[in-house]
């Protein structure tokens, strides 16, 4: 019988691989070189600065509403740490990938950081709830830009994603669910925001 933490399992290993390289003990100091700019014979920095999106407090109709909405914080909180390892290890492996040529060694490439991820995550993701499984689903679409329902056909295969997609289907998930942030998902993306910007 599949367990439904396997689904999860099999979205996390197939979206991020881990980075294979070995660690070099030595710390490497880095430089960063500024733009500048001249302003009455003075050189001053210039620097771009990330947009921060401030929101307003949230407010609430009734206690009810004011319960379910810190559920979610708590669950989008659980899942969205492994949807940005996700990206991060996804852009990894594209990279990786593109340096390998035979199609054989991709393959067994990404067979050894499935088997990686598999000891590194499993006991982790074990621990997600089925609500939080359905939130990392719809991060990985929007950190990823990809479905994970995609990125399983696109590593492993069309019968592997028709097989996962089956089996989640079964636990009534979608691994073709794609992250609307306009609609469906706005709520989600309003907290995702507050978390990012440090607000949660």
């Amino acid at each position: 019988m599949i367990n439904k933490h396997y689904i999860l399992f099999i979205i996390f290993f197939f979206i991020i691989p881990l980075n294979t390289k070995a660690q070099d003990t030595i710390k490497e100091k880095k430089m960063l070189l500024l733009k500048v700019v001249i302003i009455n014979n003075d050189t001053l920095p210039n620097i771009n600065l990330k947009e921060i999106i401030v929101l307003p407090p949230r407010k609430f109709k009734n206690q009810r509403q004011k319960k379910r909405y810190w559920r979610l914080v708590y669950n989008i909180k659980k899942a969205y740490p492994y949807a940005k390892i996700a990206s991060r290890r996804f852009i990894e492996l594209n990279d990786t990938l593109l340096t390998i040529k035979s199609k054989r060694k991709q393959r067994r490439y990404i067979k050894q950081v499935q088997n990686e991820l598999l000891d590194r995550y499993k006991d982790e993701l074990k621990k997600l709830t089925i609500t939080q499984g359905r939130i990392l689903i719809k991060l990985v679409d929007r950190e990823t830009n990809n479905t994970s329902y995609y990125i399983i056909k696109e590593y492993r295969g069309s019968f592997s994603a028709f097989f996962w997609q089956s089996i989640a289907r079964i636990f009534g998930e979608n691994l073709k669910a794609e992250y609307n942030p306009e609609d469906e998902d706005k709520l989600i993306e309003d907290i995702v925001i507050r978390i990012e910007n440090g607000q949660l």
